[in-house]
């Protein structure tokens, strides 16, 4: 029987060689051959990609039984790396800013060890390394595709690293833990003219401007305020020259929300307002709103089976509950709305940088715990 000391060399140099070849989402070819390279020796059924670059595994124990599925997402950022580490990034303007060479590893760390423990549990564990969860959100599609199924999953769960969070402490809440995101892209028709004479034109710039202020009315006056929400404009493009009123102006930006009703209040608002100031300013719109992320719910049950099982393992110092939600998104919301499961977070340190920062990289030492944490939550579930 394997344990995660043992494999923890392997494990950790499996991970810096995924750092040096980050790759973007739904193209994680050289991720998906190391994956299944590594899976060849642990004798598990292998299942051939469903959306292209996605690697599922199955372990089958001693007998029939319970499906627990453990997934971790592989695709890279669009950054260039700043870490320093002799291990970093060789392809140019990408990096693992997110830590999903981490998540990669620890589960691979734990089909290692849980493939030497199968007589242990009856039922069956799913490996899932999914591509595509920055800005794609493929895991929608995964699921779409029925990957969770044959056996279906009765339980899922997975990890995400935690900057502020202390190196190797695990915490989660029940309900909301992240939030949901849509995004959205106005292109705002007016008609071109010179600066000197805005009365022979139709200003896009003027109607979009009074767009973005409106448009902060939505979170302020039409979602009840002790629930969270937050709509930002984070892109304004329009124009080329200083004294021409420009035929059209872009708007992009994303919204986001801990409640599903509140979501669709967002929507509403949004398009509302959006065509009621273009009226009010006789310009057109075209309105692109995307909600590509839905709330990350935590079931009641798979949380506290995920507490007992970090309390038993690591103590209780081991363990924090989560006080507030993160308003980041995250596309393991959609396995969590078909199948019964916990996302739980896991700390790269108190200084570590941001997620999505040049300079992130995920700390070693916090590896041995997320793959003790996947290995002993998938045998509690199974027992």
């Amino acid at each position: 029987m394997k344990t995660a000391a043992d494999i923890l060399p392997g494990i950790i140099e499996f991970r810096h060689n995924l750092h040096r070849i980050p790759e973007l989402a739904g193209h994680e070819t050289l991720t998906q051959k190391a994956i299944r390279a590594r899976l060849e020796p642990l004798n598990l059924e292998v299942l051939a990609p469903f959306l292209g670059t996605d690697t599922v595994a199955l372990l089958h124990g001693r007998g029939p039984g319970r499906n627990v599925t453990l997934r971790a997402d592989i695709d890279a950022l669009k950054n260039t790396e700043n870490t320093g580490v002799e291990y970093a990034s060789v392809h140019p303007g990408m990096m693992h800013a997110c830590g999903h060479d981490a998540h990669t590893a620890m589960v691979m760390g734990a089909a290692e060890i849980l493939a030497s423990r199968r007589e242990e549990f009856s039922g069956s564990i799913r490996f899932v390394w999914q591509p595509g969860e920055e800005n794609q959100s493929m895991g929608r599609e995964l699921i779409a595709a029925g990957a969770l199924e044959n056996p279906k999953a009765d339980l899922v769960t997975a990890l995400h690293g935690m900057p502020g969070l202390p190196v190797g402490m695990l915490g989660c809440r029940t309900g909301a833990i992240m939030a949901s995101c849509a995004h959205f892209k106005v292109t705002v028709h007016g008609k071109s003219g010179h600066s000197s004479r805005p009365h022979q034109a139709i200003d896009p710039v003027l109607a979009a401007s009074a767009m973005v202020v409106e448009l902060q009315s939505i979170v302020s006056r039409r979602i009840n305020p002790q629930h969270a929400a937050v709509l930002s404009v984070c892109r304004i493009a329009g124009g080329d020259i200083a004294n021409v009123i420009p035929d059209e102006v872009v708007l992009e930006g994303t919204a986001r929300s801990l409640d599903p009703h509140d979501d669709a209040i967002l929507e509403t608002g949004f398009r509302e307002i959006v065509e009621s100031v273009a009226r009010a300013h006789g310009v057109t719109v075209d309105i692109d709103y995307h909600l590509g992320y839905p709330v990350t719910l935590n079931r009641p049950e798979a949380t506290e089976l995920a507490r007992q099982v970090i309390r038993r393992t690591f103590g209780e110092a081991g363990y924090t509950e989560l006080p507030e939600s993160s308003m980041a998104a995250e596309d393991f919301a959609y396995y969590l709305q078909r199948y019964p499961g916990v996302y739980v977070k896991l700390g790269t340190g108190e200084n570590c940088p941001a997620l999505h920062n040049s300079k992130f990289d995920f700390p070693d030492e916090a590896l041995k715990v997320g793959i003790e944490y996947l290995v002993e939550f998938a045998l509690a579930a199974l027992r």
